[in-house]
């Protein structure tokens, strides 16, 4: 099982990539969340592999850190849930955001994944809430997580869905507007996730 590769990146799209090793080119499967971490075409990258073997097919997802591996791989190993949907949700969410929502069994978060409908998202919890307690320190004070934190951040990520934007692309910039932005006022957040997705 291939479970590392390291080579050239060849191309580059927001679902798949393909990396030159030795010669040889490998189609990876890949989630938004390692594709806005990824090294431009041309350069070195470097990604854990998940290796899924079907009765006609043998396909490879990659990511950028151990985190979204391990999170894919529990992911899948939830009824109903296959590569194609573990990926989405995996573009659909921040990893660490993911990992708190499914140890607080938060099916609202969960549910507003594409993708994902109640009663998924419910067995998401029941099934992996307790393997998840390893994947986050035990403090998860540095993660923004109070009442008043997530409302602004849903209400940012309102306005922008409302302004057209795709979700998961809405939800990155909002995340990153909330992590780098020094102010806590919805028109300035709002403005610096705006111009995230002018970059």
């Amino acid at each position: 099982m291939i479970s590392h590769l390291r080579g050239r990146l060849l191309e580059k799209h927001p679902n798949r990539v393909i990396v030159d090793v030795n010669g040889v080119g490998y189609d990876v499967h890949v989630p938004l969340s390692t594709f806005y971490e990824m090294a431009e075409a041309g350069e070195e990258i470097a990604l854990r592999i998940h290796t899924h073997v079907r009765e006609d097919a043998l396909l490879l997802y990659g990511f950028a850190t151990v985190l979204e591996l391990h999170i894919f791989e529990r992911l899948i190993s939830v009824s109903g849930i296959g590569p194609k949907l573990g990926l989405a949700v995996l573009s659909g969410i921040e990893p660490h955001d993911l990992v708190s929502a499914i140890r607080t069994a938060n099916v609202a978060r969960l549910t507003g994944i594409p993708g994902i409908g109640k009663k998924i998202a419910e067995r998401i919890g029941l099934e992996l809430k307790d393997k998840m307690a390893s994947f986050l320190p035990a403090d998860d004070s540095a993660q923004p997580s109070t009442a008043t934190t997530d409302t602004l951040r849903d209400d940012v990520l309102s306005a922008l869905t409302n302004l057209g934007y795709h979700r998961p692309l809405a939800e990155h910039a909002a995340d990153n507007a909330m992590k780098k932005s020094t102010g806590h006022n919805f028109e300035h957040i709002l403005k610096y996730a705006l111009r995230e997705l002018a970059k």
